[in-house]
C-alpha cells in the first residue's frame, strides 16, 4: 500500500515505511524495510520535489522474492508517484 502527498514547496522527497508485526519477526521486517529503502532510492530521481511517500508493507511482503517486490513497487511508482 502506498500513500503519496505533495506540497507546493521544493522540499526534498521523503519516504516513510510502515512494517507491522504481521509481516513477521524482526529479522523479516528489517529485510522488507531494507528492500523497500533500496527500491525507493532507485526511484528517487524520478519523483518530483515536495513529495512524501509512505509505503505500508502488507503481511505477505516477507514471502515475496526480490524481483516480485521490485516489479510491484516499480508499477506503483510508474502509475503516478513519478511526476518529475
Amino acid at each position: 500500500m502506498v500513500y503519496v502527498t505533495r506540497s507546493q514547496t521544493d522540499a526534498p522527497v521523503r519516504f516513510g515505511f510502515i512494517i507491522p508485526k504481521t509481516v513477521g519477526v524482526a529479522v523479516k521486517r528489517n529485510l522488507v524495510r531494507r528492500r523497500l529503502k533500496s527500491l525507493s532510492h532507485d526511484a528517487l530521481p524520478n519523483i518530483a520535489p515536495g513529495t512524501d511517500v509512505v509505503i505500508r508493507a502488507l503481511p505477505g511482503a516477507a514471502q515475496l522474492t526480490w524481483d516480485t517486490l521490485r516489479a510491484e513497487i516499480s508499477a506503483v511508482f510508474e502509475k503516478g508517484v513519478t511526476t518529475k
